[in-house]
């Protein structure tokens, strides 16, 4: 107290203002605050302890005739502990919202991947894999039961909704308005698969939706078996960027759809067959 004191009287004199004169300034400034504080916990009251500062301020401008500038408020709610309650979270709310934005389907297919008509079921997934050190990649990848062709696919370093959400844009670009009204798309319960926009995709052109039961990837097993071939087919040791990592995937689907024979497609490549059923 007393090293402070010293410093209050070497303060005093260098501005020069009195010690009198400096209390008296003071003793004021509390008589100040104090009428500010019995205006602002007057509207404070009446608006039930919910008001903030921006709607003190209006609120005693209209009514008072008084200019308050938000700081001053912040002040005196906080010298005075006037402490606004926060409105809580509607729970019921919250739930109906994430309800409306993530919702999972039943699985339609039950397991039945072999078809025998192509552009009947699709099935899609999302992997990762790794390239130049540690840095990470994401494919998103469509794949006809029926053919075992690729008919969509996205790569990007980031796994958001977009890289799902273009791997379908580009399947369902091969298909006419009627096709995809007889289609089916068959998916984990990912976040991708359930947000709105993908089932809103769906939807809008008529296209069942198909999911795996929770927690049980045997439910997707043909794109899971997929992305087991392409890992074993890629080569990132030359991969330096994203860029890099898109024309090798690319490379690989090309060769695994047009090129690479299938026993289970009479010893076909997916295109192959497809031309096959066709005729």
């Amino acid at each position: 107290m007393k090293r402070g004191s010293i410093r209050v009287r070497q303060l005093l004199t260098e501005i020069r203002i009195s010690k009198s004169g400096f209390y008296s300034f003071n003793e004021n400034k509390e008589e100040f605050d104090y009428r500010d504080f019995k205006i602002v916990k007057k509207y404070f009251n009446e608006g039930k302890e919910k008001l903030g500062i921006r709607q003190l301020k209006m609120i005693i401008e209209r009514k008072e005739g008084l200019i308050f500038n938000e700081k001053k408020i912040a002040r005196i709610k906080r010298k005075y502990g006037l402490e606004t309650k926060i409105r809580r979270k509607n729970k019921y709310k919250a739930f109906k919202k994430k309800q409306q934005e993530h919702e999972t389907c039943a699985n339609l297919l039950d397991r039945q991947f072999k078809q025998t008509r192509p552009d009947k079921v699709y099935s899609t997934d999302i992997t990762q894999i790794n390239y130049n050190g540690s840095k990470k990649a994401y494919i998103a990848a469509v794949k006809d039961l029926c053919t075992n062709e690729i008919v969509g696919k996205s790569v990007s370093n980031r796994i958001d909704i977009n890289l799902s959400n273009s791997a379908i844009d580009k399947a369902l670009k091969r298909l006419s308005p009627s096709e995809k009204t007889e289609l089916m798309i068959h998916s984990d319960q990912g976040f991708h698969f359930t947000h709105f926009s993908y089932r809103n995709k769906l939807a809008k052109n008529k296209i069942n939706q198909s999911m795996s039961r929770k927690g049980n990837c045997i439910d997707n097993a043909p794109i899971e078996s997929f992305f087991g071939h392409l890992k074993d087919l890629l080569d990132l040791s030359s991969c330096e960027n994203i860029e890099d990592v898109e024309k090798e995937v690319t490379k690989q689907i090309n060769y695994y759809n047009h090129r690479r024979p299938q026993l289970g497609l009479k010893k076909m490549p997916p295109s192959e067959y497809r031309r096959h059923l066709n005729f």
